[in-house]
């Protein structure tokens, strides 16, 4: 009888109702595993050491110690278009690392990325231990790092949706719910109406736009050991890229690492390329309205200010206490 090659078995990707029932699904990684690996085995990559990693939003498993695939469910595909275009627009335009694309494709209308891995210390795990000089440095080149990405052409980004005044738009028409389903004190929201009111017209709806993560924060970049302390190393993530007004991106670090301190806040504007001086009243009420806008807004939970709750007595003040200088 001749020999014969065994037939190789094509794992499938399921179709799922919701997001919720793809959040049950992907908790237990044996039930993804396999297709992953076949995905990885299809496209000729390395798969010997694969590691699954458990945060974040998609499937995501290490390869190897160079190599990442990253999965999207059906349901997400707009995470794919925005973090492929955002890994090209960036490429070689930046100076600290982010992943390379090295293949793309679709499995059972799952797409999905193979893209380097970068290596480091990730920023939440190292951020709470570094001496005070080294968080002001970490922040001064976050915002270097925001706006040499803000600096880069569009390119397909240009037709990422919501577009930036249909975003502010629809934020603005759901902030006071949002808010008082999130549990914002009583004191803060009696003054949200008023709030917006006055800080809205400062918003730009039609500025050109430029690249916005919405998320330079810890559990989105990596640190790096080298001469002198930690540096910032390397970038990712960018599934929620959107276009828009700059100051945006200054948000993140704003509520999870400045803390309220004034060194902190100065090291952050002048590595984006603001003076101290230009951290006035119209500024921070426009950051306090953004950050109340922001798409993932909680002040609650994202406020990295003890007591803050307590220290301010309205928004105005709390702006205050977000950004002194």
């Amino acid at each position: 009888m001749p020999f014969r090659e065994p037939i190789a078995i094509m794992h499938s990707l399921p179709t799922l109702p919701d997001f919720a029932a793809f959040q049950a699904w992907r908790a237990d990684p044996s039930q993804w595993l396999p297709a992953a690996l076949d995905i990885a085995r299809s496209e000729g990559l390395p798969h010997a050491d694969p590691k699954p990693f458990l945060n974040g939003t998609n499937l995501v498993l290490a390869l190897d110690e160079r190599l990442v695939l990253k999965i999207f469910p059906p349901m997400l595909r707009a995470q794919f278009v925005s973090e492929r275009a955002s890994l090209s627009q960036l490429r070689g335009r930046l100076s600290i690392a982010v992943p390379e694309i090295v293949r793309q494709g679709e499995r059972d209308q799952w797409p999905y990325l193979a893209i380097t891995r970068l290596h480091g210390v990730l920023g939440a795990q190292a951020w709470p231990g570094l001496p005070e000089d080294q968080k002001e440095r970490v922040l001064r080149r976050i915002g270097e790092t925001i706006a040499e990405v803000q600096r880069a052409p569009l390119g397909e980004l240009s037709t990422i949706e919501p577009r930036w005044d249909q975003l502010m738009r629809r934020q603005i028409d759901g902030c006071r719910a949002r808010h008082t389903r999130l549990g914002l004190p009583r004191k803060f929201l009696a003054g949200l109406d008023d709030f917006l009111a006055a800080a809205i017209p400062l918003i730009p709806m039609d500025a050109p736009p430029v690249i916005l993560t919405g998320e330079y924060i810890p559990e989105n970049f990596l640190l790096g050991q080298e001469t002198g302390g930690w540096q910032l190393s390397g970038l990712f993530d960018f599934g929620d890229v959107l276009t828009g007004w700059g100051e945006y991106d200054l948000l993140g670090p704003s509520a999870f690492m400045t803390a309220g301190m004034p060194r902190r806040v100065r090291s952050l504007f002048e590595g984006y390329g603001y003076a101290a001086a230009d951290i006035g009243p119209d500024l921070k009420r426009r950051l306090m309205a953004l950050m109340l806008l922001h798409r993932q807004s909680d002040p609650i939970r994202h406020i990295c200010i003890e007591g803050w709750q307590e220290k301010a007595d309205d928004l105005f003040e709390l702006a205050e206490l977000l950004w002194p200088v």
